[in-house]
């Protein structure tokens, strides 16, 4: 008598066999999903040509969009602000402070832009292409700028009177303490000036390292008698954010 024997170990004991065509489209489908996943619908990747220059685009607007409203990094070029402030630190300042309304007030660092030839001219990238670089990711607020600002602190605000005698400051004839002030230095720094009133919509700056700050005292005879306008500043400083030895906070509006 002849048996019939199952073509393949799954006919045994598997139930009835599939379907004609059955396991034609079992394998086909093994072989298509097959180290593939789970397939998303209704989803197509982008090509990286496009999505790369998107992805650097929204994050130079979103770094434009910081460095305009919200916070700016500034580099400190010099030891004017010794020992709060050191050559080489990146100081972050606060754009949105004089946006929602608030003024300098004495006692605050604050970074301002250049009132009038403070500082000598600044040499140029010889080379066009990194100068090009360097001048656009400062614009969007990659780098800091390197010239026409300066960082000081506010002494005196518009209307106060500022003066120095021996080796005393004062506002308004009152002494100002300034535990801030670079050792070995006094508040004079044997610079002897005033009673000098100041304008209104103006602040007498002062750096705390007054021996070695090229500061309101020295341009008494220029704009403003030494004094820089309000519309200069750029805002206040809230914090050291670079080396990070020398990480430091101000707080909000640099107090």
């Amino acid at each position: 008598m002849a048996v019939n024997l199952p073509e393949t170990p799954s006919e045994a004991g598997a139930g009835p066999a599939p379907a004609p065509g059955g396991r034609a489209e079992a394998r086909r489908r093994a072989r298509g999903g097959r180290g593939r996943g789970v397939r998303r619908t209704g989803h197509r990747s982008r090509p990286w040509w496009i999505e790369v220059p998107a992805m650097l685009a929204v994050g130079l607007g979103v770094a434009l969009l910081i460095k305009t409203s919200l916070f700016q990094v500034f580099t400190i070029p010099s030891g004017s602000m010794e020992n709060t402030l050191r050559v080489g630190d990146r100081v972050g300042v606060n754009k949105l402070a004089p946006l929602t309304g608030w003024k300098p007030e004495p006692g605050q660092p604050v970074v301002f832009k250049d009132p009038g030839d403070w500082l000598p001219p600044q040499p140029i990238d010889g080379n066009p292409v990194t100068h090009a670089m360097t001048s656009a990711l400062s614009f969007v607020g990659l780098v800091p700028p390197k010239d026409n600002y300066l960082v000081k602190r506010v002494i005196a605000t518009g209307g106060q009177t500022v003066q120095c005698t021996g080796t005393t400051l004062t506002v308004d004839g009152r002494k100002v303490d300034e535990p801030y002030l670079h050792a070995g230095d006094d508040s004079c720094a044997h610079l002897n000036f005033g009673p000098v009133t100041v304008p209104a919509g103006h602040i007498w700056v002062e750096g705390d390292h007054r021996s070695d700050s090229a500061d309101s005292r020295y341009h008494r005879s220029g704009p403003g008698g030494g004094a820089v306008p309000v519309d200069d500043v750029v805002g206040p400083v809230s914090a050291v954010v670079w080396p990070l030895n020398h990480l430091d906070w101000f707080g909000w509006v640099g107090r």
